[in-house]
């Protein structure tokens, strides 16, 4: 088993209240593991941390063996991308936006990617309009887009189809199997949508006041938990 992630002991505070207090967590290579729970758990606050965007107050946090510090090798941080709920898209075109991160890593042969991407998430015809045009579904599909060309090792998604109509629900989905599947991504997904967990997870954790309560395969999970405040969680009851 390859472990791309490792927390240990680690805790998270703002203002003096602890939001993440997480024992021991390992996240595999190649996997999708979704993240499930109630506002509020602390389930962006484990995003930020594993994005590299902020910084465990207490323990270990590390990727590919490497302790994660303000100091970790830029190549590495490149390896792990975000895509956000409210995705943050530059006032240009859908393909100059696709084609930002690109540009940061100093690629300029990858128009084929590019164009592959556009198709992929069903904005061939809105290549060319204003990215800030588009409408919620439009505008995710253009953030992840903008993810595939890159071909990060990680994907963090938060919250990516949140409000969304069927449709674009469908092509989210249906990309991040394939990112998972072809290019062997490992993609940690943030959902309150337990329906969306169970179709595209191999294991599923709840995250409950910055813990971790249970973790198992998607079928255990759903069908046959080990905690009841999962069993509570999975039939829709409301836990706090």
């Amino acid at each position: 088993m390859d472990i791309l992630f490792e927390l240990d002991e680690v805790k998270k505070a703002y203002a003096g209240r602890v939001v993440l207090n997480v024992n021991n967590l390992q996240l595999r290579r190649g996997e999708i593991l979704g993240i499930v729970g109630p506002s509020g758990a602390g389930k962006s606050t484990l995003l930020r941390l594993l994005n590299f965007l902020e910084y465990p107050d207490q323990g270990t946090l590390r990727y590919r063996g490497q302790v994660v510090t303000p100091r970790l090798p830029l190549d590495l941080r490149r390896e792990v991308t975000t895509v956000f709920q409210r995705p943050a898209l530059l006032n240009a075109s859908v393909e100059e936006n696709v084609t930002y991160g690109l540009g940061l890593r100093g690629k300029r042969d990858s128009r084929a990617d590019v164009s592959a991407a556009i198709q992929r998430m069903g904005l061939e015809e809105l290549r060319h309009a204003a990215a800030r045009t588009l409408s919620g579904g439009e505008a995710q599909r253009v953030a992840l887009a903008r993810a595939m060309v890159i071909h990060p090792q990680v994907l963090l998604l938060d919250e990516p189809t949140a409000n969304l109509d069927p449709y674009n629900v469908s092509l989210i989905e249906g990309a991040v199997r394939e990112i998972n599947q072809r290019e062997g991504a490992t993609v940690i997904l943030v959902t309150h949508n337990v329906f969306q967990a169970r179709r595209l997870a191999k294991r599923v954790a709840l995250l409950l006041n910055g813990q971790i309560i249970e973790l198992a395969p998607t079928r255990d999970f759903f069908e046959a938990p080990c905690d009841e405040r999962t069993r509570a969680f999975v039939n829709g009851e409301m836990i706090y």
